[in-house]
């Protein structure tokens, strides 16, 4: 008896680990080292953390690449990324958490708790509620007024009462426009109902209780950290560039929180196990099934390019058919970070990818490719096939900066630079000073807004001046003053689209 009951026990052993081998792709257990080293040089990423779960247990849970380009720190899995909007289902999380203990309803309006509040159009400012604030459905277009709030120097009320001047081009709760505001106004209303400010509520009852170490609410001193990693872009120049980080912490519940996957991969565990952790209840089903419920539809066409068939945002969290199966996600981008999470329930399938350079799809690539293998999808190697428009895309933003740069050649403006000084201001910013360099020889901007944004004006033709700013991230660009009756009347002036789509008119006062 004994005999047989060892061999029956070799045999189940042995279907068991037949099971676990078929359950992991020869992608994941063969290939994927190799396609993100590739990914990184392609790309031009300086370092990588990644972490995959199934069927609770982690699968993958390593760093590529360096942290740091000058020391060559390595990246592992507990290097510190800014997850910008991957917070955003933190903060939904945390108010269908403090709907289901009776303390809100998701439903309720804003006005209830922050006093005042107010849109651009009266008849929405009436009816707004909370969800509609956490599924961006208020009909502003997509990042609008974020040059106004992204790294600036405002309170997350002052934020709150500029809203009323974004003048909506959509209509609302029938329209999507990604709206980092709307998640800060829907973040203060944790304070009013739970006596604790968001940063603080957040990290007590979802990060604390995860045993999420090393996640911190607030993104400011990061790099103070050990093991934090260094904000990098390409833009506009096309090389690797370091960037300051970004202080957004007046932005918390959009998108201040810092994490490594090695925590992450508990969120995702837990996200996977309705609400448990380890066999502990975490939050109730009821609380993770309320952010999942699509609230706005994002896509209603199929995608030319992945087996995506419709695409919808519930509560800080987007979702969509992936080749038959439900998945849920999210990215976020902070000036030289963007990173993905996502998880698959149907097959209990958790993904995050973090990176240090703010330029490149290689993120989202990954994330889809690693989707491919684990739900059956035809192997198309998805890094490659976006990396070619990618490249021309980078060229001809090259190009362009290269062209403005050969522009400058010290020629006089039409006007003395004394013409141009003054302070300009904008509805929504608030003001700007113009005045001359030390040289006397261009220009100087400074946005009194942000702390430490400035910006060159070198003339160059044609009444067109090239702008620089000082941090990189915010960008490079061709502007012109308006005149009228022969003196100067404003200028318009952009960021990079990475945070802000709209341009902004300044009149000089």
């Amino acid at each position: 008896m004994g005999k047989r009951f060892i061999v029956t026990c070799l045999i189940l052993f042995c279907i068991v680990s037949a099971d676990a081998q078929k359950q992991t792709p020869s992608f994941i257990s063969d290939s994927l080292d190799a396609y993100i080293t590739e990914g990184l040089k392609d790309w031009n990423i300086p370092g990588l953390s990644i972490a995959i779960v199934k069927n609770g247990k982690t699968v993958v849970m390593k760093g590529f690449g360096v942290r740091d380009v000058e020391t060559k720190e390595p990246v592992d899995e507990n290097t510190l990324f800014m997850i910008a909007s991957n917070s955003k289902l933190f903060t939904g999380t945390a108010i269908s958490q403090l709907a289901y203990n009776k303390k809100l309803s998701i439903d309720d309006k804003v006005s209830k708790y922050i006093k005042g509040y107010s849109l651009y159009d009266k008849n929405a400012s009436d009816m707004v509620t909370i969800r509609d604030l956490l599924s961006h459905r208020i009909g502003t277009k997509t990042f609008q007024g974020d040059f106004v709030f992204w790294n600036s120097n405002l309170a997350r009320q002052q934020i709150i009462n500029k809203m009323k001047l974004l003048k909506p081009n959509g209509i609302f709760r029938q329209n999507y426009g990604y709206c980092n505001s709307c998640f800060v106004t829907a973040g203060e209303v944790i304070p009013v109902v739970s006596g604790k400010p968001w940063e603080v509520y957040i990290y007590d009852s979802l990060i604390m209780p995860l045993g999420m170490t090393n996640t911190h609410t607030l993104g400011n001193g990061i790099g103070q950290r050990p093991n934090s990693s260094r904000p990098y872009t390409t833009s506009f120049t096309g090389k690797l560039t370091r960037l300051p980080y970004d202080n957004v912490d007046n932005l918390g519940p959009a998108g201040s929180i810092v994490s490594n996957v090695k925590d992450l991969s508990r969120w995702l565990l837990m996200q996977l196990d309705s609400g448990r952790y380890e066999g502990r209840r975490i939050l109730q089903w009821h609380v993770l099934r309320s952010t999942r419920e699509i609230n706005t539809v994002t896509r209603s066409l199929p995608s030319a390019v992945y087996p995506i068939h419709f695409q919808g945002y519930g509560l800080g969290v987007f979702m969509a058919d992936y080749n038959g199966k439900q998945i849920y996600f999210h990215t976020g981008g902070a000036d030289g970070f963007v990173t993905n999470t996502c998880f698959v329930p149907e097959e209990n399938l958790g993904i995050t990818i973090l990176t240090n350079n703010d330029n490149q799809n290689f993120f989202e690539a990954l994330r889809y490719q690693i989707l491919d293998a684990y739900l059956g999808v035809a192997y198309v190697n998805r890094s490659k096939a976006a990396l070619s428009s990618f490249t021309e895309e980078l060229n001809d933003a090259v190009k362009t900066t290269e062209a403005l740069k050969a522009r400058v050649k010290g020629k006089r403006p039409p006007l003395q630079l004394s013409a141009y000084e003054g302070t300009f201001e904008n509805e929504i910013y608030g003001p700007v000073t113009i005045e001359k360099d030390k040289q006397e020889k261009g220009l100087v901007i400074n946005f009194k807004g942000h702390n430490n944004l400035r910006a060159t004006m070198e003339y160059m033709d044609n009444d067109e001046w090239m702008l620089t700013y000082n941090n990189l991230a915010f960008g490079i660009f061709g502007v012109k003053f308006k005149t009228a009756d022969k003196k100067i009347a404003s200028i318009e002036l952009r960021v990079n689209e990475f945070i802000d789509y709209d341009s902004y008119n300044f009149i000089k006062k």
